[in-house]
């Protein structure tokens, strides 16, 4: 959810000033809302010259324009600007206004946003937190303000791989949104499409195709972000699905989408070029994708540094990208800068970090290096069974790999005692359901049923022999 900037313009003494400045006012949010946001700057300055002269700095308009400035470099990506203007507002409104009234927290709360941004989680939780308990209590639970700090909560708790305390507060959100803002509202949607996105995460593709095919583009228009995160999820999962040429095709939707709304130079039109580039490495056009990482990498290095989040996942696809080309030592050089920047930015037992552990683990296997390529699986093991458990499906895939690795190392026992760690799963077999099927069937049906059955079994390992690995 986008929080609205919350402020008041006065009603004025019925001067000519005041009607003025009002005027002023309105224009730069117009120049806001089109997007053209060194206009509304430029209006916005002007009228926040005018308001410190006629009202004083600590006047309540006047902080609305400090607070409407700040959110103009949060959308432009200037987020260090962003929070000094912020910050700015903040100790006027507390001052001014006190720490529980609603504007003192719509500045708390967009602060925490451009933290959340920035890759600082912790800093995020800790406002949002604040901002969560003043809303409560000045607007109640079910607020539309208050539900959208619920939301913006969620979302930092899954971009620090904290899946399921992510869905409890989503649900929260979702269960306040449909029933105060109904089920099709914006901002319900968003909600229910990052549940779509931890659901997707986790491999329930179904699911989450459910989630996301919801109709934003018919009642919000192609252009509007809400349509642009729904096209971009969409396009990940054709991209998990394997049909890349539509993911491309979708991902092409929302680059050109953000580079309409935001510029090229936006994080979120460089996220775009960057899901662009995944998806021609898992076509194993290895020269685009690198055309494209170094393109992403470029720009995220430019508007959040080299240590944040998004930069770091740049800089693990490119070692990604050498490691399939089997430029072994240039890989482990990428995937070592990934690693320092990510235990640095997210800690030792983030699953971002340990899918770095285990790609050097890997590539040290290529390499020959055996008892490496050990020690570095064991690591992201002992972490993923620590911080995602050990049914996770990259736990179960760090342990499939040691097994391989033992076994080739002639360490049977070792590979044996790991095997009782690998999960099976609840879900009935193909086998056991066509058995069921045929015990309810007449028995003159059931050796027909069992000729299809070896058939479609047949048909559908010689396929999946053919197609199988391993995604990290």
């Amino acid at each position: 959810m986008v929080s609205a900037n919350i402020g008041w313009k006065g009603e004025g003494t019925g001067s000519r000033a005041s009607r003025t400045l009002n005027t002023v006012y309105e224009i730069a949010a117009i120049y806001n809302t089109l997007g053209q946001h060194d206009k509304a700057l430029e209006w916005y300055g002007r009228q926040l010259a005018g308001e410190e002269e006629a009202l004083g700095g600590d006047h309540p308009n006047t902080l609305s324009t400090v607070h409407s400035m700040a959110s103009i470099f949060n959308k432009q990506g200037h987020y260090d600007k962003a929070l000094k203007w912020y910050g700015r507002a903040l100790a006027g409104r507390e001052k001014a206004l006190g720490g529980d009234n609603p504007h003192t927290l719509s500045t708390i709360h967009d602060m925490a946003s451009v933290f959340n941004v920035q890759g600082k989680y912790e800093k995020a939780l800790e406002l949002y937190g604040r901002a969560l308990a003043g809303r409560v209590k000045a607007l109640g639970e079910d607020n539309p303000n208050t539900l959208t700090t619920v939301h913006n909560m969620a979302s930092v708790f899954y971009c620090q791989g904290r899946y399921d305390k992510a869905l409890e507060w989503y649900r929260r959100a979702l269960a306040g949104g449909e029933k105060i803002l109904g089920v099709g509202h914006p901002d319900t949607l968003a909600t229910a499409h990052e549940m779509a996105s931890i659901l997707q995460s986790q491999g329930y593709y179904d699911e989450a195709l459910e989630w996301f095919q919801l109709g934003e583009e018919k009642a919000l228009g192609m252009d509007h972000p809400s349509t642009l995160t729904t096209v971009n999820n969409m396009a990940s999962l054709f991209s998990n699905q394997g049909d890349y040429d539509k993911a491309l095709e979708w991902y092409g939707r929302v680059l050109v989408g953000k580079e309409k709304a935001f510029g090229a130079d936006h994080p979120d039109t460089t996220t775009a070029v960057h899901n662009i580039a995944s998806v021609f490495k898992k076509q194993q056009q290895y020269d685009k994708a690198m055309e494209w990482y170094r393109r992403a990498l470029g720009g995220f290095e430019k508007a959040l540094g080299g240590n944040h989040p998004n930069t770091l996942a740049s800089i693990h696809n490119m070692a990604s990208v050498f490691e399939k080309q089997e430029l072994y030592d240039i890989a482990l050089q990428w995937y070592g800068r990934a690693l320092s920047g990510r235990e640095k930015a997210l800690g030792v037992d983030h699953p971002d970090t340990l899918t770095t552990v285990h790609h050097m683990a890997s590539v040290f296997d290529s390499q020959g290096q055996h008892d490496k390529a050990l020690g570095w699986y064991g690591r992201a093991l002992a972490r993923r069974e620590k911080s995602i458990g050990n049914s996770h499906s990259l736990t179960q895939t760090t342990i499939r790999c040691l097994i391989d690795l033992y076994e080739r190392s002639g360490q049977t026992k070792q590979a044996q005692s790991l095997r009782t760690r690998l999960c099976v799963s609840n879900r009935p077999s193909a086998q056991s359901r066509w058995l069921q099927l045929a015990d309810l069937l007449k028995p003159g049906w059931f050796a027909l049923v069992t000729v299809v059955f070896v058939a479609f079994a047949t048909s559908f390992l010689f396929r999946r022999s053919l197609s199988v690995s391993w995604s990290i």
